[in-house]
């Protein structure tokens, strides 16, 4: 089943935690430290492959989760990394935040790939807190959670030319005739429910890939008829296919016809309007010859060339091919070619580089990124780490500017909801 819009959770894995541990055997009773660090966690990364062609398996909001780091063990021993979970998703899927609204990436390229929830630091080890002056730390950290988040996922079709129009004009019919692709048709409108793709064949040498749209109608652009996710798959082609009914079946112009779609494309985008076009007019096999010119006059009065072509006799389709292939070798000369890729990004909040401390009526609170992932990962219940601790917040500067604000020793401090009674 086709489906271009999905929810997605994603979640890094945590890191693990250090050890505090210390060398003991009969040949070096009283050993130092050898508490190893935690692996950091895994990442969720997304990679657009073309096997997947729709975000269909991400129909119920599923919660992707990469593994956790391993806790650190004794000898030093670094704990192993948490896996990385790779999804795949369709080229062409457009990944957003959906709480922040913020555009992540668009991977329109097979192979590109984002990192979309980064796995949590591990924590250090005891070994890794041995300086000159302390020779035997009781310090360990714990492992930090992944980062979390909710993703919107929106797949826009990987195609060269789109053929768009009216609904019952003959999309479907004719991505049947000039590709493999064997699309549903049937006589009413909205036959096409989902995009249909095809790869055209054009000499036997060169091909092209097509997409029709199903049936645009008035008011498509602010979403009538799914318009607005069905103009999507319009956006990436470099070309459109502008299709018309010359026999009226539908009692409308074709030259209403041809305003109102593109009223409808500059409406949701105004570069799709200024896409190149190539006008063509279905079912001459059921308009007289002289009805035929009358029409391609008309719209030669308005500057546009109009193709008139049969999809059920098959009448000037190869007329068409090749005209569609022209305009997009121009289009790929000009370089008005698909979206950039995105080879491989990783998004991560930056936070803010240093501290305030804000005075409160019942104390003192202290705000910035460093500080507070310093209070997240430390262990407090190991026995040196509130020395340690302070003399963190002194070498960061945190303690004096406490201070000049007028703390004194015993003063609560808030650090990232966890409350201290620092000495000062």
């Amino acid at each position: 089943m086709f489906l271009d819009e999905a929810i997605l959770r994603v979640r890094g894995g945590r890191g693990g935690n250090g050890l505090i541990h210390f060398i003991s055997n009969r040949h070096n009773p009283r050993g130092g430290p050898d508490g190893g660090s935690g692996g950091s966690g895994g990442s969720v990364i997304l990679r657009a492959d073309p096997s997947v062609s729709t975000l269909y398996r991400f129909r119920n909001r599923p919660k992707i989760i990469a593994g956790n780091g391993e806790d650190g063990t004794r000898n030093t021993g670094q704990g192993a990394r948490g896996e990385d979970r790779i999804v795949i998703v369709p080229v062409g899927t457009v990944v957003w935040d959906r709480t922040t609204g913020e555009l992540i990436a668009d991977l329109s390229e097979p192979g590109a790939e984002v990192v979309v929830a980064r796995g949590g630091e591990g924590g250090r080890g005891n070994a890794s807190f041995t300086t000159s002056t302390r020779q035997a730390p009781r310090i360990c950290e714990h492992g930090l959670p992944g980062e979390e988040r909710t993703l919107r996922l929106e797949l826009k079709l990987i195609a060269d030319v789109g053929i768009i129009g009216p609904p019952n004009v003959g999309k479907s019919s004719l991505i049947s005739r000039i590709s493999a692709k064997k699309a549903r048709v049937a006589d009413y409108p909205f036959t096409t429910l989902v995009p249909n793709l095809g790869v055209v064949d054009v000499d036997g040498l060169h091909q092209f890939v097509a997409v029709d749209i199903p049936g645009l109608i008035e008011g498509a652009h602010a979403g009538k008829g799914l318009g607005d996710r069905f103009l999507r798959h319009v956006e990436r082609t470099s070309i459109l296919i502008h299709m018309v009914d010359l026999a009226r079946l539908e009692g409308e112009d074709p030259i209403e016809s041809f305003h109102r779609i593109n009223a409808e494309l500059e409406a949701f985008d105004r570069s799709l309007a200024e896409r190149p076009q190539l006008v063509v007019g279905n079912k001459i096999d059921l308009v007289p010859e002289e009805a035929v010119e009358e029409e391609r006059e008309r719209f030669a009065a308005i500057g546009v060339k109009l193709f008139p072509i049969s999809v059920a006799t098959s009448k000037g389709i190869r007329e068409v091919v090749l005209e569609a292939y022209r305009l997009l070798q121009e289009a790929r000369e000009r370089g008005d070619v698909g979206a950039p890729a995105v080879r491989r990004r990783v998004y991560r909040y930056r936070g803010e580089a240093g501290f305030r401390v804000e005075k409160s009526d019942d104390g003192f609170v202290v705000i910035g990124r460093e500080v507070e992932k310093l209070v997240k990962k430390l262990s407090m219940e190991s026995r040196d780490a509130p020395r340690y601790f302070t003399e963190r917040l002194e070498r960061m500067g945190i303690m004096r500017e406490l201070r000049r604000q007028g703390f004194q020793p015993g003063d609560p401090v808030r650090i990232g909801g966890v409350e201290f009674e620092l000495e000062g």
